[in-house]
């Protein structure tokens, strides 16, 4: 056991795995903006040994975990990579966990709020959203049902912060892996209201979490829902006039994919308890137009 007692005391350093992913190269950015201190971790989540020195070496307040398999190019690869989602989705993240709890060490672990769908009690546009302590309803992806076993054991843990992101959305339409990009290249979507995570907004606040070392399950999206229509007839609006798409049944996608897809309203009060001004997806997506433009638009030159 590593006595870090004194943590309490300590200036925030973060330990981060999965550095070189999306999210944790946007963390690594805003930590150094924030002039956190924090260090990256070059183990994967299965070195137990390596990973409890680097802990003592490095001796964090917090170790944030953006590391994980979400599959190339989207979840259905799990479905065919079961073992190797297995390894780094399930042995992997629980075996940070474990670390760190022996370590005494807060953790926070990027989570799925893929793990919800729709229901009788929970109608689309109801304005009704899922709560943490809600069980689980959907098991339509391997990806979905790995990430809920995970989930459910972590809260054995109780230095444990667990954040549910769900369709994450960020600035800049280069970005393969941000949801705007993904629905626009699509043939056809789906017209379905979902909750969703705005990076811009979300980001800072699980930074400060992890500082604060705050624990428990949080649905960590915006408050409210928004549409794939919504967002598209945005992104013609703001950035490409010519912009055309078509839209299909939730049955007829399944029929083309591996995987199904989860479509649910998350609820957000518990998040907003702590930071009420994490604005409405409705808002949000606005101002997500407005500085994806500015981020598009091509400097004009004069001679």
């Amino acid at each position: 056991m590593i006595d870090n007692s004194n943590d309490n005391q300590q200036s925030p350093c973060v330990l981060l795995f999965g550095g070189t992913g999306w999210i944790g190269n946007k963390m690594i950015d805003l930590m150094k903006e924030k002039s956190i201190k924090y260090y990256v971790s070059t183990n994967r989540l299965e070195n137990r040994s390596e990973i409890i020195e680097e802990i003592k070496r490095v001796n964090p307040t917090s170790i944030l975990n953006c590391a994980g398999i979400t599959g190339r190019p989207n979840i259905d690869w799990c479905e065919d990579h079961k073992v190797e989602t297995i390894r780094s989705n399930i042995i992997g993240t629980l075996n940070l966990l474990d670390i760190a709890n022996q370590c005494n060490v807060h953790v926070c672990n990027l989570a799925t709020g893929c793990i919800y769908q729709y229901d009788d009690k929970h109608p689309i546009n109801s304005g009704i959203g899922f709560k943490e302590e809600e069980a689980y309803n959907y098991f339509g992806s391997f990806y979905s049902t790995a990430k809920q076993t995970v989930e459910q054991l972590s809260k054995n843990y109780p230095n444990t912060l667990t954040l549910r992101l769900r369709m994450p959305i960020s600035d800049s339409v280069q970005e393969p892996r941000n949801f705007i990009t993904k629905i626009k290249n699509y043939e056809r979507v789906v017209n379905v209201p979902n909750s969703m995570s705005v990076l811009y907004d979300l980001l800072p606040v699980m930074l400060d979490m992890c500082c604060k070392q705050t624990v428990g399950v949080f649905n960590f999206v915006n408050p409210g829902v928004i549409s794939h229509n919504e967002i598209l007839d945005l992104y013609k609006l703001h950035i490409d006039p010519s912009f055309q798409y078509q839209n299909f049944s939730v049955e007829e996608q399944d029929r083309i994919l591996k995987a199904g897809r989860s479509n649910n309203h998350l609820d957000t009060s518990k998040l907003e308890s702590l930071y009420p001004n994490i604005p409405h997806i409705q808002t949000s997506i606005q101002d997500v137009f407005k500085r994806m433009k500015r981020n598009t638009s091509t400097p004009t030159t004069t001679n």
